[in-house]
């Protein structure tokens, strides 16, 4: 491990003396691309420089030690400071492993967010309401911006399917852990006799990937264009400006209409498109390498029910971990952090078996 440190910290160094190299700096792409670099692995050279100041203070503390004229007291205090930095530098061992452990190249990515009702009928609809809802809330709380670009409402303002792009920093990193079944035990208002149902959504995550990543033959798309629904009033459009996309070889269709225009519309579904067609070519890959899948809490596959929100007790529970908490309106508003914490930590430990 202390070989790879010492290997970073060298590229850092040499990095931090081309940012600074009027030659390069000149070159704006370049220069960019080596700040971008550094700033990779910034976390770690600086864990990296405690450590190292921790076991040198470590050292003189225990030279300290060998001074015969200390007295007992002085002795004790010593020691006491030797023992607060041996922790020191086992908490800081530990965190540069974490900090070396392979990254997720989606991490930083933006994601869509896709949910559909499942089982449940209505019921299951009204809870793909809450959660399309939780979600937003969320992302305000993390400073992230949300816009629904796929949405179709029942009559009651349930939600049988929508699309959301979340933008912001790491947002994959957390919101990857919210794929699978959600499932939702409560008592409909419909339900005179006051009997728990249990319904479900599905939630899917799938990073936003750019045209290098995934290219599309145009050739392989079916392009339809139609008239916008609402519900009355400003919210009909009187153009055709929603937009239906089909693959012809996977046979995925996306719809996008909440754009006036055509243009924007058009482009926002072929951004969903790429995603779509990036998560199929990754289930493709993890079918070949399922220990990479399994290195992650739970498998992510969306028939995997990962939680359960039980309104009659007020608690959320999340299957992979065991996690039970007993805030269920405040997760419901978005203060989702406790169990996404909780889930980051057990994929860390589950890699860090391997490290």
């Amino acid at each position: 491990m202390y070989g790879k440190l010492d290997f970073i910290q060298e590229k850092y160094d040499e990095l931090s003396a081309k940012v600074s190299d009027p030659a390069v700096i000149g070159d704006q792409p370049v220069w960019q691309k080596y700040v971008r670099e550094m700033n990779e692995i910034e976390p770690i050279v600086k864990e990296y420089g405690e450590y190292k100041k921790n076991r040198a203070a470590v050292a003189e503390t225990k030279a300290m030690l060998d001074d015969g004229s200390l007295d007992d007291e002085m002795k004790e205090l010593i020691k006491a400071e030797l023992s607060d930095l041996e922790q020191l530098i086992s908490n800081g061992a530990e965190q540069l492993k974490v900090l070396l452990l392979p990254k997720d190249p989606n991490d930083e990515k933006n994601v869509f967010l896709e949910i559909r009702a499942g089982t449940g009928g209505e019921e299951a609809s009204l809870f793909g309401s809450d959660l399309l809802r939780m979600y937003s809330r969320y992302s305000e709380r993390r400073g992230w911006k949300s816009e629904v670009i796929e949405l179709n409402e029942t009559g009651l303002g349930g939600v049988k399917e929508a699309v959301m792009l979340v933008r912001g920093k790491g947002a994959y990193s957390r919101l990857k852990y919210e794929s699978g079944v959600h499932r939702v035990q409560r008592v409909p208002e419909t339900e005179s006799s006051g009997r728990i149902h249990t319904s479900a959504a599905t939630v899917a995550v799938l990073p936003e990937v750019d045209e290098v990543e995934v290219a599309i033959d145009p050739n392989d798309v079916r392009v339809d264009v139609y008239r916008s629904s609402g519900n009355g009033g400003q919210s009909v459009n009187t153009t055709d400006s929603a937009v239906r996309l089909t693959h012809i070889p996977t046979g995925i269709v996306v719809t996008c209409q909440d754009e006036k225009s055509q243009i924007k519309n058009k482009d926002k579904a072929f951004k969903v498109l790429r995603a779509r067609l990036y998560d199929e070519m990754a289930k493709a890959q993890n079918q070949e390498i399922s220990e990479a899948r399994k290195s992650q809490v739970g498998s992510g596959d969306r028939s995997e029910r990962i939680r359960t929100y039980n309104f009659p007790q007020g608690r959320v529970s999340d299957h992979r971990i065991n996690l039970t908490i007993y805030k269920l309106d405040y997760f419901l508003d978005g203060e989702l952090d406790e169990v996404i914490d909780g889930l980051i930590t057990s994929d860390q430990a589950e890699k860090m078996k391997n490290f």
